[in-house]
C-alpha cells in the first residue's frame, strides 16, 4: 500500500482508477486517504484496540484539507488507543464493501472476484449505498431480500456476499458482535438448473460431434473431455501439457484448489490426438495464451443447435458425467471426489437424477409384468 506525506496538491493530483485504492500518510501511522472510482476522496483512520481493527471515516476530501484531516485523524486514534469508540454511524456502507472486497482479492479467485463485484454493483449498493454501515438492520436486509424475488437467482448469490461484508464489520468493531442481520434468512426455493443429457442425447451429440471433428479438431476435442471427464471448463480449457502425465490430469488450481483428475482410456485416446504445438493443450491460434470462453461458446451453440440440445449449457456436460456415474451405481462419495467437490453434501443435489432413474425402473418392471400377465 503506497505511503507518502500527504498534502491538498498531492490529494488534489492523485486520480482515481478503476478500483478503489488507499494511500496512507507517511507522517501520521493510521491516517490515510481513500480514492473512490466515482473520484471521490475520503480520509480515514485505520488502527487496532484490544486485538480489534478499527477503521472510521474522517471526511470528505472536498470538504475538509488535509491539515484538517490529520488534526481530527489524532484527535481520534488517541480516542482509539483510550478504548473511547463511540459509534460508527459516519462509516458508509459503500466504503467498507470496498475494503472488505480489496481484502478477500486474496482469498477469491479472479473469477469470483469480478462476479461478486457483479453483484454488489447491481443487486446491493442500489440499496444499501449511502447507509452507514452499522445501521443496517435485519428488517431492512429482508426487505431488500423480498424486493429481489423476481431474480431469486441474483438474490441468493448476493446474500452471501452482504452477509461477509456484514460478518467483517463485526470483526472490524464497526458492528456489535453477533448483529450480522444476514442470519438466519432462508434462501429462495428454485427449480434446479441441472440438466442431464439421456443416452440417446448423448448418442445424439457424438454424432454431431463427429461431423466436426475434421475443420474444428481441438473443439470437438474439448467438447468431448467435458463429458468425458466432468471438469469444469475453465479447467479444461486451461490445460498445460505439464498438467497432463501418468494417465492423469493435475490441475494445479481449480476452483475447489489442486486436484488429481483421473482419466479414463477414451479420454487419454483424446489428449493423446492432439499436436503439442505450445505448452498449452487448447493454445490461441495467434499470441500466448490458453483459448478464451468465447472460442467455446461459440462452437457449442453451434453444436446444441444441430444435434437438437438447444436447452443443453456446456456446464450440462459436467453434470451429465456426474449421472452416468450415478446410474452406475457409483456412490455419492465417488462422484465427489470425480468433480472435485471439497464435500459429498455439494454432490447431493445430483440425486434427484436417481429419483428420475427409479422412476423409469418403476415403469420398465411394471410393464414388464403386466406383458407377462397377460
Amino acid at each position: 500500500m503506497a505511503r507518502i506525506i500527504l498534502t491538498d496538491a498531492r490529494v488534489r493530483a492523485l486520480k482515481p482508477r478503476g478500483t478503489a485504492r488507499d494511500i496512507r500518510d507517511a507522517s501520521l501511522k493510521g491516517f490515510g486517504v481513500r480514492f473512490l472510482p466515482s473520484g471521490r476522496k475520503r480520509f480515514f483512520v485505520h488502527s487496532q484496540h484490544k486485538g480489534e481493527r478499527v477503521w472510521k471515516i474522517v471526511g470528505d476530501a472536498a470538504d475538509m484539507s488535509v491539515h484538517d484531516a490529520r488534526s481530527r485523524a489524532r484527535e481520534m486514534l488517541a480516542a482509539i488507543r483510550r478504548g473511547e469508540t463511540p459509534g460508527f454511524a459516519e462509516t458508509l456502507f459503500e466504503d467498507f464493501a470496498e475494503t472488505v472486497f480489496q481484502r478477500h482479492a486474496r482469498v477469491w479467485k479472479k473469477g469470483t472476484l469480478a462476479v461478486n463485484r457483479g453483484y454488489l454493483r447491481n443487486q446491493i449498493l442500489p440499496h444499501f449505498a449511502g447507509r452507514p454501515v452499522a445501521q443496517i438492520d435485519r428488517l431492512e436486509v429482508v426487505a431488500w431480500f423480498a424486493a429481489l424475488r423476481t431474480t431469486p437467482a441474483a438474490a441468493d448469490r448476493s446474500m452471501p456476499i452482504l452477509s461477509v461484508i456484514m460478518r467483517e464489520a463485526e470483526a472490524m468493531g464497526l458492528r456489535p458482535e453477533g448483529s450480522n442481520p444476514c442470519k438466519g434468512i432462508r434462501r429462495y426455493r428454485r427449480k434446479g438448473r441441472e440438466r442431464f443429457l439421456s443416452d440417446e442425447e448423448v448418442r445424439c451429440l457424438s454424432k454431431t460431434l463427429a461431423a466436426h471433428e475434421t475443420h474444428a479438431p481441438l473443439a470437438v476435442a474439448a467438447i468431448r473431455l467435458l463429458l468425458l471427464t466432468g471438469c469444469r471448463k475453465n479447467e479444461i480449457l486451461t490445460l498445460r501439457w505439464s498438467d497432463y502425465r501418468e494417465g492423469h490430469l493435475f490441475l494445479r488450481d481449480s476452483k475447489t484448489g489442486p486436484r488429481t483428475v483421473w482419466l479414463s482410456s477414451p479420454a487419454r485416446r483424446i489428449l493423446d490426438r492432439i499436436e503439442r504445438s505450445g505448452p498449452w493443450v487448447f493454445p490461441r491460434p495467434r499470441g500466448r495464451g490458453p483459448r478464451t470462453d468465447g472460442w467455446l461458446h461459440e462452437f457449442w451453440d453451434r453444436i446444441r443447435a444441430e444435434a437438437g440440445l438447444a436447452d443443453v449449457r456446456i456446464h450440462d456436460l459436467r453434470h451429465t458425467h456426474a449421472s452416468i456415474a450415478l446410474k452406475n451405481g457409483e456412490s455419492v462419495l465417488a462422484i465427489a471426489r470425480l468433480l472435485g467437490h471439497n464435500s459429498p453434501e455439494t454432490t447431493l443435489k445430483y440425486t434427484h437424477a436417481a429419483d428420475a432413474m427409479v422412476r423409469e425402473a418403476t415403469e420398465t418392471v411394471g410393464n414388464a409384468l403386466a406383458g407377462a400377465e397377460r
